[in-house]
């Protein structure tokens, strides 16, 4: 590598995934400083959000995450991460990368799958409100402030206080926004509207996915579809990171003013903000908003037919576009990937060896933010641990030079 320029060791390492990169960190002392600089970490990740390369499909199963590459499906990878607990870790989220885990409300980090490096937040407690009896539903969201150039966490609670109110419009909430470029929580004091006092109740009628917030222009979403006698029209409850407040979008007007029993979720397509509308489980329109929160930019781009080959078509939500375009990757019911054809409408299984029965699934980019250093808690480990082994890798090496001379430098006589 030293008779190579390092301009274009810089331009090959852009290239490769950030697997390859960790790896590449002991090749010399300048390759390290390299892999390890802001400026080249963010030029990698411009490079790979710009030309789609290196993505990956991250899998939860029962109780573990697994990693595949969708370019070569062949080998899934156990993701390894120190928040397992033994049971189910949630993944509520991604972003540049990175994704935020969750075992409890007071116990979430944000995780860079591709480097295994994880920064754990710092516990925030949850302290129940005067006359509150039991703590109520969990929203979490996490995403990349582009404003700020910051990672934030966002962790919304509702307690409960009279058992009597259905509708929650008595409950108390708590808001807080995590900063990891400040390593500190910030509770929001803004108070929410009856609108978005009205999520938490509709969480009944959502599926558990509906409960981590959906990123795009700079913002968090929750969707809440209206219901007959409580909320006129359906909405997508929206936090705006950088301002740090709380507002709403609005659905398309043929939504918005069509079938009341449409179920409803979104999620984010190309970048834009996608609403998926499931008519009786027969078939599901998808809309992407194409600039963002200007209701009229709505455009519904395709519709999916329920397949033969399922029994249920409870729940659809649209990934990643392939490279030319024309298609889309699917995830259905959990259960099974596939791949779209937008002009033909067939579709084709997404197969993956040795991936478990069941699964969520979140396209995730192949990036070193985070860095490849870790939080400060396996810094000092790793380091212990090296210290421990140079130790012993003396102790050995001094023993062995002991008795190579007392067997070079005495004979035994009888």
């Amino acid at each position: 590598m030293a008779t190579i320029p390092m301009d274009i060791v810089n331009d090959i390492f852009l290239r490769l995934p950030a697997k390859t990169l960790v790896r590449c960190r002991t090749l010399s002392k300048p390759c390290y400083h390299l892999i390890n600089d802001p400026d080249f970490i963010e030029s990698h990740l411009h490079r790979v959000l710009q030309t789609g390369d290196h993505l990956m499909i991250l899998l939860r199963g029962a109780l573990r995450l697994y990693t595949v590459d969708l370019d070569s499906l062949d080998s899934v990878s156990d993701v390894e991460h120190p928040m397992k607990r033994g049971g189910p870790t949630e993944v509520f989220g991604s972003s540049n990368g990175l994704i935020g885990l969750s075992n409890s409300p007071t116990d979430l980090a944000v995780f860079n799958p591709s480097t295994r490096q994880i920064h754990r937040l710092p516990p925030s407690s949850i302290d129940l409100p005067d006359g509150s009896s039991t703590r109520g539903y969990v929203f979490y969201g996490f995403g990349y402030d582009s404003v700020s150039d910051d990672y934030k966490v966002v962790r919304m609670v509702q307690f409960k206080i009279d058992s009597d109110d259905e509708l929650g419009c008595s409950f108390p909430y708590e808001v807080k926004v995590f900063s990891l470029k400040k390593n500190s929580w910030k509770r929001i004091e803004s108070v929410l509207t009856a609108s978005i006092r009205l999520l938490f109740y509709f969480y009944y009628h959502l599926l558990y996915r509906r409960g981590y917030g959906v990123l795009a222009g700079n913002s968090l979403h929750w969707v809440l579809p209206r219901r007959p006698g409580l909320i006129a029209f359906n909405l997508i409850v929206r936090f705006d990171l950088a301002l740090e407040e709380f507002g709403i979008v609005r659905f398309p007007e043929a939504v918005a003013n069509g079938n009341v029993d449409i179920q409803m979720d979104i999620a984010v397509l190309d970048g834009c903000l996608c609403l998926m509308c499931n008519y009786d489980q027969n078939y599901v329109d998808v809309w992407m908003m194409k600039e963002y929160n200007v209701r009229s930019s709505w455009t519904k781009v395709f519709t999916v037919q329920k397949p033969k080959s399922v029994k249920s078509f409870a729940y659809m939500r649209p990934l990643v576009y392939s490279k030319d375009k024309d298609k889309v990757l699917l995830e259905l019911n959990n259960t099974k990937l596939v791949w779209f054809d937008i002009e033909s409408k067939k579709m084709s299984t997404l197969r993956i060896k040795d991936c478990p029965s069941s699964y969520s699934a979140e396209v995730v980019v192949s990036s070193l933010v985070l860095g490849c250093k870790g939080d400060l808690e396996n810094i000092k480990y790793r380091k212990e641990q090296e210290a421990k082994e140079a130790r012993e890798a003396k102790m050995m090496q001094n023993t062995k030079r002991r008795d190579d001379f007392l067997s070079k430098g005495f004979k035994l006589v009888l």
